[in-house]
């Protein structure tokens, strides 16, 4: 484990790696902030949305889609949103958090209250029409989520139910049905944050409080345990010319002075190679 940039994040998230550019891309949520790292010359750039930023996906048509505070937008280069859809608008408790592109080209992303009232928040995802469903609601954390490679399962994280679970996904259609749990994770404050798919099939959920990755198999088994030195560990995303350098973001945001005496690299991008490779990410087809 090596840290890529030593970046003191207060809440990084959503990494993701632009192959046409070879750099990684990357979140700073309550700073607003949209990170570009190259790592071949170790430089990070960022832009400022003007608001929480949840996650980013890859336009199709360039640019960035956006999860934002105020809903799904556009992003050009300087990091100015253009919004499409309007989420939650009514609702100044909650903001947009983590989210991705689908294999059919859609974006995903939930809701959570900034005060993470129970219940609060919900699933939607963006039609490649400028269309809004509403997925899920009654979620308190609404967090990562991907798809199998047979575009027969999706996997979704509400942080606060302890469990990575799976629904059975229509890849036409977008629709979810038979949610189950794969597995559980954590107890009191440590929980399962973002992930990701490797081109096994196998999971890798970031461990919030938990100061690690955790990897399982396709029925739920966990196979391995990545340690990472940081305890708000919020996601991960394969990167690299052979997407088998494993980026992991963390965050540095409410830690005690004690905790940072004990935690000097938390809110740092991390990255290692521990063996399998990753998939390259979905463009948003709107």
């Amino acid at each position: 484990m090596e840290i890529a940039l030593d970046a003191g994040a207060e809440l990084g998230e959503s990494p993701l790696w632009d192959a046409d550019r070879a750099e990684l891309l990357w979140l700073d949520i309550t700073r607003h902030q949209i990170h570009r790292f190259d790592p071949t010359t170790g430089t990070d750039r960022h832009s400022d949305a003007g608001q929480p930023v949840g996650a980013v996906g890859l336009h199709a048509a360039g640019g960035l889609i956006g999860a934002l505070r105020d809903g799904f937008a556009c992003i050009d280069e300087t990091g100015e949103p253009k919004f499409v859809a309007a989420i939650e608008a009514e609702n100044a408790s909650t903001r947009m958090n983590d989210g991705k592109v689908d294999p059919k080209g859609r974006f995903w992303a939930g809701t959570m209250a900034f005060e993470a009232s129970p219940g609060a928040g919900s699933l939607y995802r963006l039609e490649t029409d400028g269309r809004v469903e509403h997925v899920l609601g009654g979620l308190t954390i609404s967090n990562g989520m991907d798809w199998s490679a047979d575009r027969r399962l999706m996997y979704f994280i509400d942080s606060t139910t302890y469990r990575v679970d799976v629904f059975d996904y229509d890849d036409e259609t977008g629709a979810i049905r038979g949610r189950r749990a794969l597995c559980t994770i954590g107890e009191g404050e440590t929980m399962p944050d973002g992930m990701t798919l490797d081109a096994d099939g196998y999971l890798w959920v970031a461990v919030w409080g938990g100061s690690c990755l955790l990897r399982y198999a396709p029925d739920g088994s966990q196979v391995s345990r990545l340690p990472v030195p940081a305890s708000q560990v919020t996601s991960c995303a394969f990167g690299g010319p052979d997407l088998r350098d494993l980026y992991i973001t963390t965050a540095s945001r409410g830690l005690t002075a004690e905790q940072r005496a004990r935690e000097p690299h938390a809110g740092a991008l991390f990255v290692c190679r521990p063996g399998p490779q990753g998939l390259p990410p979905h463009h948003f087809g709107g």
